[in-house]
């Protein structure tokens, strides 16, 4: 099972990259990240560290900050 939080964070990359207009091929390459790395953050399969959190962020140009408050509240007993 999927942890919750960790679909969320991917999907709000999905959503980000897909309103910037970008492949997952294009993204990956902008920001130095593996494509399938990237693919498997968005499907939620990897809890992806802050330091690469960053680089996406970065590579949406926004903060870590901007790229929270996109995410719904999460109840962590979910």
């Amino acid at each position: 099972m999927r942890n919750l939080l960790q679909t969320k964070v991917g999907l709000r990359i999905k959503d980000l990259r897909a309103a910037a207009g970008l492949s997952q091929e294009r993204f990956a390459l902008k920001i130095g990240m593996d494509r399938t790395y990237l693919a498997s953050i968005e499907v939620g399969g990897r809890n992806v560290t802050l330091q690469n959190l960053a680089k996406i962020a970065n590579g949406f140009d926004m903060t870590l900050s901007e790229f929270f408050e996109g995410i719904p509240r999460i109840d962590p007993r979910e």
